[in-house]
């Protein structure tokens, strides 16, 4: 018994875009439409009032959704911390790391 190849799956001829074309729909694009339609207001206005509109109209759900969307953007921002040591803390890890070293060392002579 010969097993058919079956006709489903994997690369079709001519299928997908053609080499070198480009997005038809871009960011930009969405965002002067988005500008044009209200009179001007930028989309961080637009997020904002909607946010706002759900807060004052009790809808518990969608504001949770606008806190995740929101969040996720500018938790990148909120979560850096900058570390910043003295020169006695770093003068007091020198010498511990130079201690246990000297420590690793005998033990390894042994």
């Amino acid at each position: 018994m010969t097993e058919e190849k079956k006709q489903w799956g994997g690369a079709r001829a001519n299928a997908g875009r053609k080499a070198g074309t480009t997005n038809k729909l871009t960011v930009d694009k969405l965002l002067e439409q988005v500008r044009q339609r209200t009179n001007g207001q930028d989309y961080e206005e637009l997020l904002v009032e909607d946010f706002m509109s759900a807060r004052y109209g009790d809808d518990k759900s969608l504001v949770l959704k606008y806190h995740n969307l929101i969040l996720n953007k500018v938790m990148d921002s909120l979560a850096k911390i900058e570390v910043t040591e003295s020169d006695d803390a770093v003068e007091a890890k020198k010498i511990a790391f130079a201690e246990a070293l000297a420590k690793l060392i005998e033990v390894q002579k042994d």
